[in-house]
């Protein structure tokens, strides 16, 4: 690659502005076009290449040009190679005076033209490893083993144990710079500040660091949502019983002064509700994940009148409702319609999506009282609390820090929960991140055991 040209096969000309998606300002999470850029005649939308318009000037002012941890591992993948700080110090410059056109990233590159000195920008491109399918195999093994993965990555977060799986963000050396100007720099000021600039985008938005590596956004939503139907499969109820049946023709057959036949005595109510019909999207029905939501709601609720007598749901509050209803759904957050799903619900309680992903993982592991050990921490009596930490010192288990009902590592937390049950919760080391695993039990040190797969 020569630092005073392009590559073979490059197209010299400027990204495709028709192309380009509207980006939003901080906090935004738009995914596709504007009505504007659709109602222009703007081109069929290509996944693996998308282009982004210049970003507005932005100074730095705590030193740090990125906002999130992931963009600055970006930036410091280039400045530790670097063999120019006074070029890096120009290029930096550039970036927060708006110098960067428009950006484009595809599987492997990054690219805009940078405005310099002279009338005529320079094109400018980072390029970068892509990952093998092995990588992403291991990274969406790992996304979709952890709910809470799932939510960060639809909340805009990177979790820190994704990366580590992989290898995602790139380590000194893999950001390779090229530049059409003459400087022979490494990198020249003009590459350095796309690659600032990059870091912007990364803060904003995850997914263009993953379609940077090789796999776009509806590539990886739809893998994930992939392996989740091969646990719904596995949890699928068993084929029903044999029921006795009468002829129709024997029923309803003239008799002659004799008694009908009798009919067949009602069929047993099932083991569980059943799932409803998959209802296609049509722009003039309502949304098919809202008419899933209702069926399914109304099959649950008159089983449980069928079996039991009772409504359960008559005593839950708003929240508690919503996270019921959330976690109904084991494929939520990994469409358009679910994460719609998970957004308004949490937005109609004045939550985030993550909270409820969290407070689904809680009510999927306990219910009511699940939600409740996740969201009301108290004073227990003496007892069961109290005995907690010595069995588990005897069990060769780490120390725990009492506070309230709640036992903690940096890493591992016991919570006992007002039904006299302990239920466990896993966090990345130090983060105070705390996620519901495992099955509550009676006995801590069972729990415990449970989490670290003993």
């Amino acid at each position: 690659m020569s630092p005073h040209g392009t590559l073979p096969g490059d197209r010299p000309d400027r990204p495709d502005r028709a192309d380009r998606a509207r980006f939003a300002g901080a906090g935004a999470r738009a995914r596709t076009r504007s009505a504007a850029a659709r109602t222009a005649g703007a081109p069929r939308h290509d996944a693996r290449r998308r282009t982004f318009p210049p970003l507005a000037p932005r100074e730095a002012p705590d030193g740090r040009f990125a906002a999130t941890w992931w963009g600055n591992a970006w930036v410091d993948a280039l400045e530790d190679t670097a063999l120019d700080p006074a070029r890096l110090a120009r290029g930096k410059a550039y970036a927060q005076r708006g110098h960067v056109d428009a950006i484009t990233v595809t599987p492997g590159r990054v690219v805009a033209y940078v405005h310099g000195s002279r009338p005529r920008p320079y094109r400018a491109e980072i390029r970068l490893r892509t990952l093998g399918d092995d990588d992403w195999e291991r990274f969406l093994d790992k996304a979709a083993a952890r709910p809470e993965h799932i939510a960060a990555l639809l909340d805009k977060d990177v979790p820190h144990a994704l990366e580590a799986v992989t290898g995602l963000l790139p380590a000194p050396g893999d950001l390779v710079p090229d530049c059409t100007c003459p400087d022979d720099g490494y990198p020249c000021k003009h590459a350095a500040a796309l690659c600032y600039q990059a870091a912007r985008l990364l803060d904003e938005d995850p997914f263009v660091l993953f379609l940077m590596r090789g796999r776009d956004e509806q590539e990886l939503l739809a893998d994930l949502t992939r392996r989740n139907a091969v646990h719904a499969a596995a949890e699928s109820a068993p084929a029903a019983p044999a029921l006795p049946t009468v002829l129709a023709r024997a029923v309803l057959a003239p008799t002659t002064g004799h008694a009908p036949m009798p009919l067949p005595p009602p069929f047993p109510a099932p083991d569980r509700p059943g799932r409803p019909a998959v209802f296609p999207a049509d722009p003039e029905a309502p949304d098919p994940l809202a008419l899933d939501l209702l069926a399914g709601e109304a099959a649950a609720r008159a089983h449980t009148f069928l079996t039991t007598g009772h409504d359960p749901v008559a005593a839950l509050n708003p929240w508690q409702d919503a996270v019921r209803l959330a976690a109904a759904h084991p494929g939520s957050g990994l469409t358009a319609s679910t994460r719609a799903l998970y957004r308004d619900l949490a937005y109609a309680l004045d939550r985030t999506p993550t909270d409820l992903a969290r407070a689904v993982a809680a009510w999927r592991q306990g219910g009511v009282a699940g939600l409740a050990a996740l969201e009301g921490p108290w004073d227990p009596p003496a007892g069961p609390f109290d005995r907690a930490r010595p069995a588990l010192l005897a069990a060769d288990l780490p120390a725990f820090r009492p506070w309230r009902n709640r036992l903690s590592t940096a890493s591992l937390q016991l919570r006992l929960g007002r039904d006299g049950l302990w239920y466990g919760y896993e966090s990345d080391t130090d983060r105070e991140d705390w996620w519901p695993r495992g099955t509550p039990d009676a006995d801590p040190v069972g729990v415990i055991t449970d989490l670290l797969g003993r």
